[in-house]
């Protein structure tokens, strides 16, 4: 990564003067990105039917790319949640919803969520809502050890992006979350009942054994590229976390969001997410824009935490917040407190 500018953060006025350009949604671009996006996964989902009659290998084949148009329509979705796909607030809640019954999420509560982590990234005293747990050097250390044990658990590469998926849209997303109100809690209701009709009904026509063997492979490999895109753009090295008082929202977004930069396929793919660092900037600019943004800004281009995916791979290695140096770092080693020896840590 990088070595940062040695010079103070532009203002949040400066950097919308450079955003507001990006910020107003296009019909044309949305409903292109629709039609390129739902077509092809609807397409392919017709092909996985007609598959099982001959090989479930090819099924399975199919599957991978199934799912990857499944990300882009979760990016479509999420981009309704803030508002900024379509020019209209009813047409991004409307279409919103019947995307989150596709991808398995409930949009209102998802996107409350979401915000939350939008207005918290970052905040170390504000952790909990929309993000992924991560526990400092000093919390893990004095934690008991059952909560370690379950910390180093959760941040296991198997657990997060192994079973990660099934519990996420399979559990998680089937339930209210506390204290969010009722009308979160009815867009998980609607959002049940609108993918029992739809399996219910695809069970009629295919099967239910056959109608699971299509939906479970492309919800997994979907789930697992979706959460590993969650993790790496907040979870880095040189990551940025700030108690309350001090906390930043231009530093959260240009130091704590990751800009990602992959191949041009896999960019694709994904809506453009990995330019985060624009997306915490200004949730107000559609993915179709993101990209435009970041190329024609030097001022932002200057600040971005750019990541590859050599560099992706090895963050899994970091495990907690190391406040004093102000980095992600591994486990530290924990050793048993004495009345003569004080509980320490190390690499």
């Amino acid at each position: 990564m990088k070595p940062m500018p040695q010079e103070p953060l532009p203002s949040m006025k400066e950097l919308n003067l450079i955003l507001a350009p990006y910020q107003k949604a296009s019909m044309r671009q949305s409903l292109a990105q629709l039609l390129n996006t739902l077509i092809p996964y609807l397409l392919l989902w017709v092909l996985m039917i007609y598959s099982l009659q001959f090989s479930y290998v090819v099924t399975l084949g199919l599957s991978v790319l199934t799912a990857l148009f499944m990300i882009r329509l979760f990016i479509i979705f999420h981009d309704c949640g803030h508002n900024s796909f379509f020019p209209a607030t009813r047409t991004n809640k409307l279409v919103g919803f019947w995307l989150g019954v596709l991808v398995l999420t409930p949009s209102e509560q998802w996107w409350r969520s979401h915000s939350i982590h939008h207005a918290t990234s970052g905040n170390l005293d504000k952790r909990g809502t929309g993000d992924v747990k991560t526990l400092t050097m000093e919390e893990y250390i004095h934690a008991k050890w059952f909560k370690r044990l379950g910390y180093k658990f959760f941040r296991h590469p198997l657990v997060m992006f192994g079973l990660g998926p099934i519990f996420m849209f399979l559990i998680a997303h089937r339930l209210p979350l506390p204290n969010f109100g009722k009308k979160f809690t009815m867009s998980v209701v609607w959002t049940n009942l609108a993918l029992l009709g739809i399996a219910t009904g695809l069970s009629l026509l295919i099967g239910f054994k056959q109608y699971l063997m299509i939906q479970l492979p492309v919800l997994y490999i979907a789930g697992v590229v979706g959460i590993w895109l969650f993790y790496i753009q907040h979870q880095f090295e040189e990551d940025y976390w700030e108690r309350d008082e001090e906390w930043n929202y231009v530093a959260s977004a240009l130091l704590g969001a990751s800009f990602y930069k992959l191949p041009k396929v896999l960019q694709w793919f994904s809506g453009n997410i990995g330019y985060h660092h624009i997306h915490h900037l200004s949730p107000r600019v559609p993915n179709y824009f993101l990209e435009q943004a970041h190329e024609n800004s030097p001022l932002i281009q200057k600040w971005a935490r750019q990541i590859n995916l050599g560099e992706g791979y090895r963050s899994l290695k970091l495990k907690v917040w190391d406040e004093p140096i102000r980095r992600m770092r591994g486990f530290p080693a924990v050793k048993p407190v004495t009345e003569e020896q004080p509980q320490q840590s190390g690499d």
